[in-house]
């Protein structure tokens, strides 16, 4: 089983209550966003509709594969205010 890092900032952190943490890496963002939703509940779920993340430093907002990567890091980005 292959692992990702998982980094949150700002209101996703909060919202998991850590700033990164390693996880049995899944096949699409998609799972990934329904697994953070189901694990750390409404508030993350909330960050995660509005927000961004991004994979190995390339913005995604798509739902596709997360890519063969050895090593993945996804950032979980909440929507900042300010221009």
């Amino acid at each position: 089983m292959s692992k990702i890092t998982i980094r949150y900032f700002a209101a996703a952190a909060a919202a998991a209550g850590t700033e990164e943490e390693s996880w049995v890496r899944p096949e699409t963002l998609a799972e990934l966003r329904t697994q953070l939703s189901q694990t750390y509940g409404p508030q993350m779920a909330q960050v995660l509709r509005a927000g961004s993340f991004l994979i190995n430093g390339v913005v995604r907002r798509d739902a596709g594969a997360l890519g063969s990567d050895d090593e993945l890091t996804v950032d979980v980005l909440p929507p900042f205010a300010g221009g």
